[in-house]
């Protein structure tokens, strides 16, 4: 079935891309994951609206796009608390929507968080590059020619129409994540942990961190009190591959919390952040604030199952 032009990009918004799960495989030869940094809201949305949960969806950073329908379709707006408008009307978040041929989507701003996603009945239409539709920004490639969204831009779904009964569907309130200025993030620690004193460990335990103004997809750096290996080591490691959640101590002694758009790093990982928080980090702002918790794999295997349980009870 051919794809359908659903949505006119009216105001791009100041970083709006098309995002999947990401693409996975190609780490050897130097090709990030990329994929929605907070991929619950993402994989939500998609539900919410009766796609599969591998479909592309708007990610929008600080602030969102502004899209008109050019059909009607079903919506769903995730993540961040973006304050949503149709035709200049408030509208829920977390809930399918219906819009109308003409109808406006756009957004007041972001009262929490950093992200925000906005998924379609249908899915979004683009090439499949290496596995996935994800936008790739550093390398300029996949989702809409490698690049955020522009005005002009027109979106397509596949049959959008079918996926029209799926207005009301909610998540749970209890279920919806905040996204409060304190965090803490669960952690395992390694796989260089032994390259630090107890001392250390400690304090990195221990203290709070500032999220600083230096985050973007590629990564998240932080500030607060220092981290430094044993003296008997060199400040730098062979660089070596990374997944994302990995937290390196660079030779500064400044935790910094890799993301989805880098493959490998030559500074040592003293911790990991569990898979079930990941996609808190793609909420972190500037002056946030960030504790590490240490668990165990167990913990961390039972808070996975935990977030898998809420997707699929959509």
């Amino acid at each position: 079935m051919a794809a359908v032009k659903v949505l006119e990009v009216t105001k791009p918004g100041p970083l709006t891309t098309l995002q999947d799960q990401g693409r996975f495989g190609f780490g050897q030869y130097g090709v990030a994951p990329s994929g929605a940094v907070d991929s619950f809201s993402l994989r939500v949305g998609n539900r919410l609206v009766g796609n599969g949960e591998d479909e592309a969806g708007l990610e929008m950073t600080f602030s969102g796009p502004d899209l008109t329908a050019l059909s009607e379709i079903a919506i769903a707006v995730t993540g961040a608390d973006t304050q949503p408008r149709i035709n200049t009307a408030p509208v829920p978040m977390w809930r399918t929507l219906v819009m109308q041929k003409g109808d406006r989507l756009s957004f007041k701003g972001i009262r929490n968080g950093l992200r925000g996603y906005v998924t379609i009945g249908g899915g979004i239409n683009a090439e499949i590059v290496l596995g996935s539709r994800s936008t790739n920004l550093s390398t300029g490639f996949g989702g809409l020619s490698g690049r955020p969204l522009v005005k002009g831009d027109i979106l397509s779904a596949h049959a959008p129409h079918l996926h029209l009964k799926t207005e009301g569907t909610t998540l749970p309130f209890e279920s919806i994540p905040a996204h409060p200025p304190k965090v803490t993030l669960r952690i395992i620690f390694g796989p260089h942990h032994h390259h630090f004193d107890p001392e250390m460990l400690s304090t990195f335990e221990q203290s709070a961190y500032r999220v600083t103004e230096q985050l973007d997809r590629t990564g998240i750096r932080l500030e607060g009190p220092l981290i430094k290996e044993k003296v008997d080591l060199e400040k730098s490691i062979i660089s070596e591959g990374v997944v994302p959640g990995a937290i390196q101590i660079p030779g500064d002694g400044q935790p910094i919390i890799i993301l989805g758009e880098t493959v490998t790093g030559g500074y040592r990982k003293i911790a990991t952040v569990i898979s079930a928080d990941l996609y808190r980090l793609g909420q972190l702002r500037p002056e946030n604030k960030v504790r590490f918790l240490p668990v165990s794999q167990d913990e961390a295997r039972t808070a996975l199952d935990e977030i898998e349980m809420i997707i699929r009870s959509i």
